[in-house]
């Protein structure tokens, strides 16, 4: 194996574990959707998967945790669960892929060089599919949120929410495990088919 391959090996493992990292602190953090309102200009609102929170102009912000399970809206309750379902996914993608690395030496015969490339196609696979599962809710909640923005039967004095700091983490952080495949995988088929 080449020091090429194994940098683009590790690089793809790193943008990996980043989209991880990233699919969990957009889980977190609570600005899934903001609301300011023109009639209180220094209070903004943030809506979050497990709190709410009120930011203040001069630099407050008071959170507090939703009380129960049960009077979530089901546009959260989906999210939340397809959020954490993409952890778990994510997880068991970089678990599975791990041993998988050429860096890694476990293996002696040909054979487990192939159970290898193998494990790091399926681990790339969970990675994608954990892409997949974290833009869901992302995606869903921006629909709902331009939905609600834009209904005629809602007067404009009202205010509504909008897109918050986790929603646009959320979409570059689908791509990652995308391109973490192309640097990590390019050449998983000729060595599994070889």
């Amino acid at each position: 194996m080449d020091t090429c391959t194994c940098a683009m090996e590790l690089l793809g493992m790193l943008l990996f574990i980043g989209a991880w990292v990233c699919t969990l602190v957009t889980t977190i953090l609570p600005q899934w959707l903001t609301m300011s309102t023109a009639l209180l200009p220094i209070e903004s609102y943030d809506l979050g998967l497990w709190e709410t929170c009120v930011v203040q102009d001069v630099g407050g912000m008071e959170c507090r945790a939703y009380d129960s399970l049960l009077g979530l809206s089901r546009d959260l309750k989906m999210a939340r669960i397809f959020m954490c379902s993409s952890l778990g996914v994510g997880f068991l993608g970089i678990l599975t892929t791990v041993p998988g690395l050429y860096v890694i030496n476990t293996c002696k015969d040909q054979e487990e060089v192939r159970t290898k490339r193998v494990m790091t196609v399926i681990g790339g696979v969970l990675g994608i599919v954990a892409g997949v599962l974290c833009l869901i809710p992302v995606c869903y909640m921006a629909h709902m949120a331009v939905v609600h923005f834009f209904d005629d039967k809602v007067p404009d004095v009202v205010p509504r929410w909008e897109f918050g700091d986790a929603l646009y983490c959320g979409w570059p952080i689908d791509m990652l495990p995308w391109e973490s495949n192309v640097l990590c995988y390019s050449d998983c088929t000729e060595n599994v088919v070889a």
